[in-house]
């Protein structure tokens, strides 16, 4: 691992990316927390103030009244706010606009990708997209403001407008899975990448905290830029502790001169 002064971290890593051929960026909740979304686990995080019991999928299936609440939570917790991208989602964007990114990983749920400028088919969410509300009987997909106007107008249980089903919000719940074809979509991509990226996470949810371990068992370099430690710092080749916005600011700012 490169163990010098940040300066010197920074520009080794805008010298890796400008090195590689396929640049896998893997990002979590410390990336979005420079736009005003706290870490779910973190001081002032949803789960702090709500139970996570209540975010399993056989309560939301098995009870009106539990999904009437959830409604409640996700409205309150402000999972539907217009939200914008921040210097690190706009660098990451910017990596693509160059040509040198394969694809984004990501564990967030807040589209702040898509909204910087990433490319919808190079991002793969693990976790789902809060943008979106899904019926679990048609499969009929709205979009989130939609469905937050009903909520506003004293709709506290929005149903589907086609088929009457259950709408749920078309991110992962505590008892389901991930969807097997974009973790099998990342698990690939992390698998054949030479370098790996990990911006704001923490490295410990898994199965998602398995991708750099994929990307490094295929000898892929790996780059952690964290506030906090992760499992894998010991196997990073650069570790860079500080917020995103400032150190892949930093970052692309080497890389436009170095390009």
């Amino acid at each position: 691992m490169i163990n010098n002064n940040p300066g010197a971290k920074i520009s080794a890593a805008a010298e890796m990316i400008l090195a590689s051929k396929r640049l896998v960026v893997f990002t979590g909740a410390g990336i979005s927390t420079e736009s005003g979304i706290p870490d779910f686990r973190g001081p002032g995080g949803i789960w702090t103030r709500f139970d996570p019991d209540d975010f399993t999928i056989q309560k939301f299936l098995r009870s009106e009244e539990t999904r009437r609440k959830q409604w409640k939570i996700l409205l309150e917790g402000g999972l539907l706010s217009n939200i914008k991208p921040n210097r690190a989602h706009l660098a990451i964007a910017e990596l693509e606009e160059m040509d040198r990114l394969d694809c984004v990983i990501t564990q967030n749920i807040d589209n702040l990708h898509q909204k910087a400028g990433n490319s919808p088919d190079r991002i793969f969410e693990l976790h789902g997209n809060m943008q979106w509300v899904r019926c679990l009987d048609c499969g009929e997909r709205y979009p989130v403001e939609h469905i937050r106007e009903k909520l506003k107008n004293g709709v506290d249980v929005p149903e589907c407008e086609m088929c009457h089903g259950i709408l749920k919000p078309d991110v992962v719940f505590f008892g389901e899975t991930l969807p097997p074809e974009v973790l099998d979509a990342a698990t690939a991509h992390s698998m054949r990448c030479d370098l790996f990226l990990v911006v704001g996470s923490s490295l410990v949810v898994h199965p998602a905290a398995f991708m750099p371990a994929y990307a490094k068992e295929a000898g892929a370099r790996l780059i952690i830029i964290n506030i906090g430690e992760t499992p894998y710092d010991s196997s990073a080749d650069i570790l860079i502790e500080g917020k995103a916005g400032d150190v892949m600011s930093g970052i692309m700012e080497k890389v436009r001169e170095k390009a």
